[in-house]
């Protein structure tokens, strides 16, 4: 298998649809919310603030998955910042390391902002990838049953 690329999207504005996409479909669609607030939101991450941030996992043009940095991921816990949200890779792609590459590469970039400590909100059927990555439950069943807020703390 050939090796992939982590970059800042705005470095690669080129995969904001992508993102957008996949994001949208996989965490937004079912709920109701357009796919025009999700591209808004994206974009955001094209700014000169550290946060939001995107990252983009590829090869070469090759659109593999996604991770972003963002403020709060969950309105009921305003306190705890930043957060790693939006994890998606390719479901042809999974098994590759990706997504534990670019959780990494997400939590070193909102260390890089000063934060002592990453949030994530998590299923339980992710949880253990998590954990298996260094994350701790700070909260189970939280906001709600079956969810999980995890951290991880700087080194």
């Amino acid at each position: 298998m050939s090796a992939f690329t982590i970059s800042d999207l705005r470095a690669r504005p080129d995969f904001v649809d992508a993102v957008a996409d996949r994001v949208w479909c996989a965490f937004w669609k079912d709920h109701g919310h357009p796919l025009s607030l999700l591209a808004g939101l994206v974009r955001q991450s094209l700014g000169a603030e550290p946060i939001p941030t995107a990252l983009v996992a590829h090869e070469g043009d090759r659109f593999l998955g996604t991770a972003s940095i963002i403020a709060c991921d969950e309105e009921s816990r305003p306190q705890y910042t930043p957060w790693v949200a939006a994890v998606w890779v390719e479901e042809d792609q999974r098994q590759r390391g990706i997504g534990a590459a670019l959780v990494d590469r997400a939590a070193e970039t909102a260390f890089r902002t000063g934060a002592a400590r990453a949030y994530l909100l998590a299923r339980a059927h992710r949880r253990v990838f998590y954990e298996n990555l260094g994350w701790s439950i700070l909260e189970a069943n939280a906001p709600e049953d079956g969810m999980f807020i995890l951290t991880r703390s700087s080194v």
